[in-house]
């Protein structure tokens, strides 16, 4: 499976990560060893007239067919400046750290608008008077993640999310209601389950891998504290919340294994399991599977301050606060990515099935009309969560640590996360700086 926009958006999660890259299996062209795209930026200011002003565009490999040639066609549509797009296989990250520190190019992608170092090293352009007014036209969910310290830094280009699938008619046959608590979700599991069909599926490791930071959210939580100095959800409901999901999967209602993981449909698909917690990408496939027998979910609020909830992932487009054409970069931006709306409905619903970052554009995205799709996209705007801008690979894996723990090895939730919260401190106080 090729590398596609989720598989990096989804990745900055601890544990979470490693399932999610290893949906690009041994195919992945971010382990291809691939060289890094040659530079080429243009030798114009952004002074210069426009004819001789030469804008590199920067994109990581999409794994869907026709992105290529759609990002070229956009570029080819601006008249005041060439756009040249380099297409760039290989570790993206990477090779886009390593460049920024030497030859930027003018315009790249960015997960969620920007990371943390990128901000702090001044290594992107403010744009939020570029956006100016009009930042009320995009999903605030996504426009509150790419705000830090009341800047923005990166134009939304389309978002990528998770939620739950079923089958309405297995439900009704079972007599349960969707559900939309987790207490529902797990009475509907074992109402649902046979002999051949599991209740509930979210990956071969059990489901903490994907669903650890969905249990801060749904049980009510933040992952932090509004001046980013500690972790907020250390509280006997969050615990609760861990020890609920761990009676869940030892209940028999989850489906431990399937032939695919969660990001992938196909346990959905083959009838191996009632519900799945999936991506909306598999949507298409699941839809030609059962028709009109599919509905979607957030994940159900657990315990009595929780609420529902669903995690986003938005690419944003970013200017080189040290590029060579930085004006024209930031005009460039606002024509693609906040002007053409005709281009951003077709970026987000002709290659896959991804959300527009506006919501008045979800109308005109066919596969998000109605049905499941326009439900999705209300998700996101009412449930859509997204991982804090300090939450640091290293609170990932820690956070990822204690949870296993506690999940599949019984541990106790508050003991098992003391040792998390010293952790947690300590990256937090290196993070401010």
């Amino acid at each position: 499976m090729k590398l596609n926009r989720r598989s990096l958006l989804f990745a900055g999660g601890g544990i979470a990560a490693a399932a999610t890259l290893a949906a690009c299996g041994t195919n992945n062209p971010l382990s291809s060893g691939s060289p890094a795209p040659s530079s080429s930026a243009g030798t114009a200011t952004s002074g210069g007239s426009a004819s001789t002003i030469t804008l590199q565009q920067w994109y990581h490999e999409y794994g869907e067919a026709g992105v290529k040639e759609a990002v070229e066609r956009y570029a080819s549509e601006y008249t005041a400046a060439t756009v040249d797009v380099k297409w760039t296989p290989g570790d993206y990250g990477t090779i886009l750290a390593a460049e920024l520190l030497t030859s930027p190019p003018d315009v790249f992608e960015v997960e969620q608008g920007g990371s943390l170092d990128m901000i702090r090293s001044g290594q992107l352009a403010d744009l939020t008077d570029l956006i100016g007014d009009r930042v009320s036209e995009f999903n605030p969910a996504v426009m509150d993640r790419f705000t830090f310290e009341g800047k923005i830094h990166g134009i939304p280009q389309t978002i990528d999310m998770q939620l739950l699938y079923y089958r309405p008619s297995l439900l009704e046959a079972a007599g349960v209601k969707p559900p939309t608590t987790f207490d529902e979700l797990a009475a509907a599991a074992a109402a649902v389950k046979t002999a051949d069909v599991g209740g509930f599926f979210a990956g071969n490791d059990g489901g903490i891998g994907v669903l650890g930071t969905i249990l801060i959210w749904a049980s009510g939580h933040d992952q932090l504290t509004e001046d980013r100095s500690a972790v907020a959800f250390l509280t006997d409901d969050f615990y609760a919340a861990l020890t609920s999901y761990r009676d869940f999967l030892n209940s028999g209602a989850v489906l431990p294994a399937a032939s695919a993981e969660w990001y992938d449909g196909a346990p959905f698909v083959n009838g191996e399991t009632a519900m799945q917690w999936g991506g909306l990408w598999s949507l298409p496939d699941i839809k030609a599977a059962w028709g009109d027998d599919v509905a979607v979910l957030p994940f159900p609020a657990i315990g009595a301050k929780g609420r529902p909830a669903v995690p986003f992932g938005a690419f944003g487009a970013c200017v080189a606060a040290d590029g060579k054409n930085v004006d024209a970069a930031k005009e460039f931006v606002k024509w693609l990515w906040i002007d053409q709306e005709d281009k951003q409905v077709d970026f987000s619903n002709s290659y896959g099935t991804h959300i527009p970052a506006k919501p008045a554009l979800v109308a005109k995205a066919d596969k998000l009309s109605e049905g499941p799709g326009k439900d999705a996209a209300q998700f996101v705007a009412d449930s859509g969560f997204a991982n804090d801008i300090m939450w640091s690979g290293a609170l990932g894996i820690a956070f990822g640590t204690a949870l296993s723990n506690v999940i599949k090895g019984g541990a106790d939730p508050a003991s098992e996360f003391a040792a998390f919260e010293a952790t947690a401190t300590a990256e937090l106080a290196k993070l401010q700086g």
